[in-house]
């Protein structure tokens, strides 16, 4: 199952990328979770020097933006071709 998961305080930008990142993996029709981690301590682990955070399997994949769904599918894909 793909893990997305959305590093932010909750604003509305982390709210758009979870959008965006939610309907990239429902058009692939892919099983999913995602997952908000709104606590700054939480993020260590992926090194993200500003959010929104975006994070597919455990990859941080993009950071300090609001990535388009085109952009968002094609990591998805990729991820799975990881698996």
């Amino acid at each position: 199952m793909l893990s997305i998961k959305v590093l932010g305080i909750g604003c509305a930008n982390c709210k758009n990328v979870e959008k965006i990142a939610t309907k990239a993996a429902a058009n692939l029709g892919v099983e999913f979770t995602v997952e908000k981690l709104t606590e700054p301590p939480t993020w260590k682990k992926y090194a993200i020097m500003a959010t929104p955070g975006l994070v597919i399997n455990e990859k941080l994949v993009c950071a300090g933006r609001i990535p388009n769904e085109a952009e968002v599918t094609t990591w998805i894909a990729n991820a799975l071709e990881d698996e």
